[in-house]
Order: structure tokens, then C-alpha cells, then sequence
């Protein structure tokens, strides 16, 4: 039977990653996927005459929140 009363020595809280940080990256990358958002809306209203369900902004927020926490969890 194992002893659970003891941690073994390792430190089992999460690491958690300093907010700050977070939202500075979040701003650096969603500044720098706004303009490819335009031209690829841009294009694509061009290409298909029509207006998007997405917008540049919203595209621009939706790849900032996924590139952001690939940077952190690695």
C-alpha cells in the first residue's frame, strides 16, 4: 500500500502562466494578423462577391487565440 499522505518531493500545483505576459503576446500577435485578415477578406470578397460569415477582426481574434496558448504549452 502506498503512503498518500506525502507528495514524493514534487510539486503538484500547475504552473500557471503570468497574465500580463499572456496579453502582451495575445496583442503583439492579434496586431500582426489584422492586416492578413484584410487581404484575406478582402480577397475572398473579391473572389466571391459576398461578405464572409467572419469578419478581418474577428479572424484576426480567432488565430490570436489559437497561436497565443501554442506558445506557452511549449
Amino acid at each position: 500500500m502506498s503512503d498518500q499522505t506525502s507528495n514524493g518531493g514534487f510539486d503538484t500545483a500547475p504552473r500557471r502562466t503570468p497574465r500580463t505576459e499572456f496579453y502582451v503576446y495575445f496583442a503583439i500577435i492579434f496586431a500582426a494578423a489584422l492586416p492578413l485578415a484584410f487581404l484575406a477578406w478582402g480577397l475572398a470578397f473579391l473572389k466571391n462577391g459576398s461578405l464572409a460569415n467572419k469578419g478581418p477582426i474577428a479572424r484576426a481574434w480567432s488565430q490570436a487565440r489559437i497561436i497565443t496558448p501554442m506558445i506557452f504549452s511549449a
